[in-house]
């Protein structure tokens, strides 16, 4: 009768119950962590004592697992609820009806039905720890942090547990040597045999927690390999892309994150950006439209206010009694790049001296550097900074802007090419392309490349451009059946 309750379900099924379970940080993404075990094998505690009963509800309890397998959670939580009734003391029926009921989005009636199993079992590690990552994901990290540690106590390489915990550690701004004697626990996890994405996430939540940007992107990467589509590694990403200034590279990863789940996430996500391209209304509205908040999106909220209530020219009589202060030096980057670039310089070139460790300033500078038309010095620049972060969406747009500017067409080309694969799906690289290939005479790619503009531009918003596109294909097209042209890119 034992063997009859264990229960297995598909790593794909597996990987969709992580999309659905995945949260995410204060900085971060976070990663779902139940996915792991919520649908491990679950032997019952049941007495052997021949009772039809019991017979009866365990009988029941594997026609509700066949349900939820095939994807009925509705009908499996009424054979849960069923098996209860003839056995209330069943905990891995109550275990399961709270991982389906976790799946329906009731996160409540999950919560009730795990803590049902513990009191019923209450060493029962499995439990535990998906009633302290529920609590985690629902921003409870008092309670939901001491699960956690108990559960570890119990099996210190419970992966599940210590990506849950790393989640508290960080929202909770713990101390920098608890997240990195955390991270040495989960990197002693991931050197091991199949280590999963969650782990893997997690060890790149704490990576970036402790500035190490580096080893978060291999993480995530390795994340990445084994789970493709994993949603807490695109947020993970954009957190890493916001830190260093990649608007650009941010905003790619947020429209692959505008669907789905966790639309908090999202919206927190959104206003991250927003606030840092100085979109303050806009920003707020995101934060508004939240049900839930958390200490990133309170942080964030304080930080709008201070900066609407702060004007351009109360800033600079902060700065000067504070002449070096690097967030208020950043700010004024920010807020005078576009009306008054030259001012911006200045104050980015200061910002990126006081903190010469935080490449979103130097970033910012660059960008100053193109609005106010100083083309081959922020050539110089961005070169250098691509040294340093070679995956920055940003710096590589603005020195192919800048380049295509001074009509360096062959090096502007590789750097609109490199914005192409990096993302596919962004309309502007494939215009630029497409004229700096007209250009060169390189028609045929050319032509290419004009029509996967037109094939992703918004015909509103790039509504000039579009017809501009259009005007030229007739004679791109003469151009190209008279062959004329160089043949090969």
């Amino acid at each position: 009768m034992l063997g009859m309750l264990i229960f297995n379900l598909s790593a794909a099924k597996m990987s969709s119950i992580a999309n659905i379970l995945f949260y995410p940080n204060k900085r971060l993404v976070a990663t779902a962590i139940l996915a792991a075990f919520i649908f491990c094998g679950c032997i019952a505690s049941v007495s052997a004592q021949g009772d039809d009963a019991q017979s009866d509800a365990v009988a029941v309890f594997n026609k509700a697992q066949n349900l939820h397998e095939k994807g009925d959670l509705a009908g499996a939580v009424r054979l849960y609820e069923k098996a209860l009734a003839i056995m209330p003391n069943f905990p891995e029926s109550e275990y399961q009806s709270g991982t389906a009921h976790m799946q329906l989005g009731d996160d409540g009636k999950a919560e009730k039905a795990f803590r049902r199993a513990i009191a019923l079992r209450p060493d029962w590690t499995l439990a535990m720890t998906a009633l302290g990552s529920l609590l985690v994901q629902r921003n409870e990290f008092i309670e939901g942090e001491k699960l956690l540690i108990k559960v570890i106590s119990l099996e210190p390489q419970n992966s599940p547990a210590l990506a849950a915990l790393a989640e508290v550690r960080i929202n909770n701004n713990a101390p920098q040597h608890v997240l990195r004697e955390l991270l040495g626990d989960i990197e002693s996890l991931t050197a091991k045999a199949k280590p999963t994405a969650a782990i893997w996430i997690a060890r790149a939540a704490l990576e970036t927690s402790l500035g190490k940007t580096r080893a978060a992107r291999s993480s995530l990467q390795k994340a990445y390999a084994i789970e493709p589509t994993n949603r807490s590694a695109h947020f993970q990403l954009a957190e890493i892309a916001i830190s260093e200034g990649d608007l650009v590279g941010a905003n790619e990863l947020l429209k692959r994150l505008d669907t789905g789940t966790r639309l908090d996430a999202v919206r927190l996500l959104r206003a991250r950006i927003l606030s840092h391209e100085g979109k303050l209304d806009l920003a707020s509205q995101q934060l508004e439209a939240m049900q839930r908040h958390v200490p990133a999106s309170t942080q964030l909220r304080n930080s709008i206010d201070i900066a609407r209530t702060t004007s351009g020219g109360d800033l600079e009589k902060h700065l000067a009694v504070t002449p070096n202060d690097p967030s208020i030096l950043g700010r004024l980057c920010t807020i005078h790049r576009r009306d008054a670039p030259a001012k911006a310089l200045a104050f980015c070139r200061r910002a990126s001296e006081a903190e010469p460790g935080n490449v979103a300033h130097a970033v910012g500078f660059g960008a100053a550097l193109v609005q106010s038309k100083q083309f081959e010095a922020a050539v110089r620049l961005f070169r250098q900074l691509n040294e340093i972060v070679p995956e920055n969406a940003t710096v590589h747009a603005n020195l192919a802007t800048a380049l295509f500017q001074l009509k360096l067409y062959p090096e502007a080309k590789t750097e609109f090419i490199w914005l192409t694969k990096a993302q596919p799906e962004s309309a502007g690289a494939y215009l630029f392309l497409g004229i700096i290939q007209d250009q060169l005479t390189d028609y045929m790619d050319a032509m290419a490349n004009y029509q996967q503009y037109l094939r992703l531009a918004d015909a509103s918003e790039n509504k000039v451009d579009i017809e501009k596109v259009n005007l030229r294909l007739p004679g791109l097209q003469k151009l190209i059946k008279s062959g004329k042209g160089r043949k090969i890119s």
